[in-house]
């Protein structure tokens, strides 16, 4: 794989620096090349880590058909020699933003959602090239549906107690939630603040895999919801951004009843062998969704 990235960079690779932070399994590294160029290289092995190689071939999709406007590093180039796959990407000098939130970097990050919805509509990607949205979970749970194990809805008792004894209204919410979810914007799928990058001037969002074609106010709507992990209500904030404020308030509300869903029932049904710290962020994003829709119900 090394020689097929040079030779793909035309130049050798004179330094590599492992990215850590992330929670796929692979290679992340920022790359120094004889010549002084830079490049960012993530890759994974199809034999070891299939899911990983399966969302890095989809992402190559993606990112060859974002536009140039679009506030995402620019691809390179792709490897892939049927085991391994590498995306190529330009380098981005930046940092990832500060946690808690600053306010100054959320208003930042909040303007580039945006900019995004208005760059993304109608999506520029062929919706069958996309995967499902990472969304859903309480309709699972209350139904007792195949693969949902009895100690999973237990797990969800403990982190939840509200939540368990609301399934039915949460499912309810859930299985509504289709016209609050249609739309024609590409969205990130996956925009949390470990997915987003700072300079100066500009604001970056990387990580595409796990796009889908839906309503604009998705990601928005997601991304506020672990603001008050911050300290930040964000209920104010959506009443005041542009992608939130004119909606219907069963449309947030559908968002995050799925948005919540997703992240509790995974985190619930981890094995002993998932990253810890990955479960850890699950819980705490999902039960900040629940929290803020709780609140607004």
């Amino acid at each position: 794989m090394a020689a097929g990235i040079e030779r793909l960079l035309g130049d050798r690779v004179a330094g590599a620096v492992s990215q850590p932070g992330g929670f796929s399994e692979g290679l992340a590294a920022r790359l120094r090349l004889a010549r002084g160029g830079r490049a960012f290289v993530k890759a994974a092995s199809t034999s070891t880590a299939p899911a990983v190689a399966a969302f890095h071939r989809r992402e190559i999709v993606i990112s060859r058909r974002l536009p140039r406007t679009v506030p995402a590093p620019r691809l390179l180039d792709a490897y892939d020699d049927g085991d391994w796959v590498a995306l190529i990407f330009e380098e981005i000098p930046g940092r990832l933003p500060a946690q808690p939130w600053r306010r100054d970097e959320l208003e930042r990050v909040l303007a580039a959602v945006t900019d995004l919805n208005q760059a993304l509509t109608p999506s520029p990607v062929d919706g069958t090239q996309l995967g499902r949205p990472r969304l859903g979970g309480w309709a699972a749970l209350a139904n007792g549906a195949a693969g949902i194990e009895s100690a999973t809805v237990k797990r969800i008792d403990a982190l939840s107690p509200w939540a368990a004894g609301h399934l039915d209204e949460l499912a309810a919410l859930e299985e509504s939630a289709a016209s609050a979810l249609a739309g024609q914007t590409l969205l990130h799928g996956d925009l949390y603040p470990f997915n987003i990058m700072l300079t100066p001037e500009r604001v970056f969002v990387v990580d595409w895999p796990h796009a889908w074609v839906g309503a604009g106010h998705c990601d928005a709507v997601t991304l506020l919801a672990g603001v008050s992990l911050s300290g930040m209500d964000p209920q104010p904030i959506a009443e005041a951004h542009p992608l939130t404020r004119d909606l219907d308030p069963a449309q947030v509300d559908a968002v995050l009843a799925m948005h919540s869903g997703f992240l509790l029932r995974v985190a619930a049904s981890a094995g002993p062998g998932t990253d810890l710290n990955l479960v850890n962020m699950m819980v705490a994003l999902g039960l900040a969704s629940l929290r803020w829709l709780r609140n607004r119900l």
